[in-house]
């Protein structure tokens, strides 16, 4: 029971649309209607620019490391891959968050967060890797897709756990 509080907790808080209320705040303007309609950083810079960008980009990032982190400390015993599951469904509520008819973002910050807080040399590797595919490609969704398709393999050259790389491939 413990375990499945943690999840949906962590789901919620993921759910929180940064983007959408950032935006709506500053500028007025339903983020889902413009540029790309998706609420996460990327299109919060075309819409409001980078400093939001920005900001979004870390409160999303500290969804994800927060949820590894607080949720199964406060819960006590959970198995040892509970972050980072907890931090799975902190991605998931991102991607579809309950909010907003389950349309949300694509959880690139938010799993940047996950990562670093469950597994900081995956998470370290995954920017590197996100980075590296922007830099070569010029597109925000390659390097993504990119640095996603690294995380089981990361884990599993780190000899984390079946469990964790079952979870870093559901990542």
């Amino acid at each position: 029971m413990p375990l499945l509080v943690a999840l949906l907790g962590s789901y919620l808080l993921g759910s929180f649309p940064t983007g959408f209320v950032l935006v709506k705040w500053l500028k007025r303007v339903d983020l889902r209607t413009v540029g790309s309609g998706n609420i996460g950083a990327t299109n919060v810079g075309r819409v409001a620019g980078r400093w939001a960008s920005a900001l979004v980009f870390v409160l999303d990032a500290a969804k994800g490391a927060l949820v590894v982190v607080v949720a199964p400390s406060l819960l006590g015993s959970l198995p040892p891959a509970a972050g980072l599951a907890c931090g799975l469904a902190a991605v998931v509520g991102h991607n579809f968050p309950i909010f907003l008819n389950f349309k949300g973002g694509k959880g690139v910050a938010t799993t940047i967060g996950v990562l670093l807080s469950a597994a900081p040399p995956a998470g370290i590797i995954y920017l590197a890797v996100w980075a590296a595919g922007l830099l070569l490609s010029r597109y925000v969704s390659v390097s993504s897709m990119a640095a996603a398709a690294s995380i089981p393999v990361v884990l599993l050259a780190l000899h984390r756990s079946v469990a964790d790389i079952l979870l870093g491939l559901a990542l």
